[in-house]
């Protein structure tokens, strides 16, 4: 299932001074010269280290979806657990109002966790780079990889802390701690992420022979990520003050191009994303490789640890909780999203709600309540008792990060619990979706952007093979259909097509942590936020001081840990000072 081999454990503790195991307590048996690691079979192994790090899984330094940075703080999902003081900082994450930025430990492992990962990539980039191509052939593809990898950890950085200092292959050791975190300014470390996936246009293959190592395709999909993002340009205040039209257009022609050639292709059932034996289908770009074994570990490289309902077959943790508002997101009216009173009147969040009102069956691959069929099984069904802390975050249960407990790639670790799910951090659906967020903000083609749109549409209309009762009868009132201007939808201009586009990012990513991100994108989270908030605040009691500041809550704080380290070097983040 898995055919890039993982790196073992002893090469791990090696280069981040970590134990996977117990042997942190074992006297070493001998130690590796950092010269006898500067051959090709060795670098081959740094690399395969540095790929291995992209799939940390420890629970607070982990390295995967960012479901709570964004999700849980974008409103599609409570934080869940065992109640507010259960991961408590995470707590201050989705209500914002208390956030601090001495009260930010879990931060700083996140921030500590991805400079470990980049220096993996720098590490294995050094000794490829003492290398010539005759030695070793593959050195500048392998490179490029490792380019590829330092941008999407980088990426993490950008988006959640806005400012970080940017660390390269050529920055010495003993410098770390002297790169200021505002050496660069908002656009510069754009750019260099930037650069980082033209480097592997420029230098990876169309194709690779083992998965999970990027393709040219791959790093065109996260070069048009960078370029979108970078397009909307905001100002030390974190406001969105001009859309770049040149990186737009340059995204639009980049997804094109990986559209019409890559050989990727919509799966024909929403589901097949999210399951472990459809994992690396043909609509997954790059996928983070997890594992439920290898050669190294009876449990592998597991996903999703505190994301699993309490029952008797899982038993932790309960986190990650779909909001009422998300849920409601996903009602229709004459086979399109209800934008203006989705939030109204009876809540879909039920199993009496899902047989009467009229739906997108994208929540049911997204989301279950008791009395629904679980993961796609009519026989295992949900009950109330699932739900660890019922009486502050209601009964809803993710279900996209999860697999079934009878998978060949569930494993149990005691008391947490993984699988070997992939986690697509580039799929064709989001490409699509950014090409015609493109066009309409170029305000050209807009009838392609909606076209794009409605296959995306489409897909989810045919998406329900697997949402059925043990009867047969379908699992909800589904009804989706394409927008058709002056039918079911407004005449086509920019405005509604920017709209139609945000509700369809949010439909088809909901609990990927992808929402938040767009939101501050859009330069609309204040907004979109503190609305999420007053209506929330009656459902669940501890939002009750939940507010969204503008012009701070962008971005997470510096934490403070960090500036102490380097001796106030960093400089913190506007709002936070």
């Amino acid at each position: 299932m898995k055919a890039l081999n993982i790196i073992g454990c002893s090469l791990f503790m090696l280069l981040s001074g970590t134990s996977c195991t117990s042997l942190l307590d074992q006297n070493p048996q001998g130690i590796i010269s950092s010269g006898d690691l500067n051959s090709p079979e060795r670098a081959e192994q740094m690399v395969n280290a540095a790929y291995s790090f992209c799939g940390q899984n420890h629970f607070n330094k982990q390295f995967g979806m960012p479901y709570e940075e964004g999700s849980v703080r974008g409103g599609e999902a409570y934080k869940g657990g065992s109640g507010t003081n259960d991961n408590s900082e995470r707590n201050l994450w989705e209500t914002f109002t208390y956030m601090q930025p001495t009260t930010t430990g879990d931060l700083d492992n996140l921030w500590w966790v991805h400079y470990v990962g980049v220096g993996r990539v720098h590490d294995a980039m050094r000794r490829i780079q003492a290398l010539t191509t005759d030695e070793y052939p593959l050195r500048d593809q392998r490179l490029a990889e490792l380019r590829f990898l330092r941008g999407h950890i980088y990426m993490y950085m950008k988006l959640c802390f806005k400012f970080f200092p940017w660390i390269d292959e050529n920055t010495p050791t003993d410098m770390y701690d002297k790169v200021s975190n505002d050496e660069l300014t908002d656009q510069e470390l754009w750019n260099k992420l930037i650069d980082d996936f033209r480097c592997g246009v420029s230098d990876l293959p169309e194709k690779q022979d083992e998965v999970g190592r990027p393709t040219r395709f791959a790093a065109k999909a996260y070069l048009a990520k960078a370029l979108l993002f970078a397009a909307y340009e905001q100002d030390e205040k974190n406001n969105v003050v001009n859309i770049n039209k040149d990186k737009l257009t340059e995204v639009a022609s980049l997804c094109k191009d990986i559209i019409d050639h890559s050989g990727k292709q919509l799966v024909t059932d929403f589901a097949d994303n999210f399951l472990c034996e459809t994992e690396n289908n043909s609509e997954s770009i790059w996928a983070i490789q997890y594992s439920a074994n290898n050669d190294e570990s009876p449990i592998g490289r597991n996903n999703s640890w505190l994301v699993y309902p309490i029952n008797n077959e899982y038993g932790c943790c309960g986190f990650l909780q779909p909001s009422v508002n998300m849920m409601n997101s996903y009602k229709t009216v004459n086979g399109v999203p209800d934008f203006e009173n989705f939030n109204k009147g009876e809540t879909l969040d039920n199993k009496e709600a899902f047989s009467k009102l009229p739906m997108d069956p994208r929540l049911m691959h997204t989301a279950c309540v008791p009395d629904m069929p679980w993961k796609y099984n009519p026989e295992y069904i949900m009950e109330k008792s699932w739900a660890r802390t019922p009486e502050v975050y209601g009964y809803s249960m993710s279900q996209k990060l999860l697999v079934l407990p009878t998978c060949d790639c569930f494993r149990k670790t005691n008391p947490f619990m993984g699988s070997g799910l992939n986690w697509d951090v580039l799929r064709l659906d989001e490409i699509m979706l950014w090409r015609a967020e493109a066009l309409i903000q170029l305000n050209e083609n807009l009838s392609e952007a909606l076209s794009l749109i409605n296959q995306i549409r489409n897909r989810a209309a045919t998406s329900t093979d697997r949402l059925k009762f043990a009867d047969g009868t379908p699992t909800g009132n589904f009804d989706v259909k394409p927008y058709i201007p002056g039918e079911n939808c407004p005449a086509l201009s920019q405005e509604f097509a920017m709209q139609a586009l945000q509700w369809e990012r949010h439909l088809e990513f909901a609990t990927e942590g992808k929402w938040f991100f767009d939101l501050v994108r859009w330069g609309i989270a204040d907004k979109y936020m503190n609305d999420y908030f007053a209506v929330e605040k009656t459902r669940r009691s501890y939002m009750k001081d939940a507010k969204f500041t503008k012009n701070r809550d962008e971005y997470f704080p510096i934490p403070q840990t960090q500036i102490n380290y380097v001796k106030g070097l960093y400089k913190q983040n506007y709002g936070w000072e």
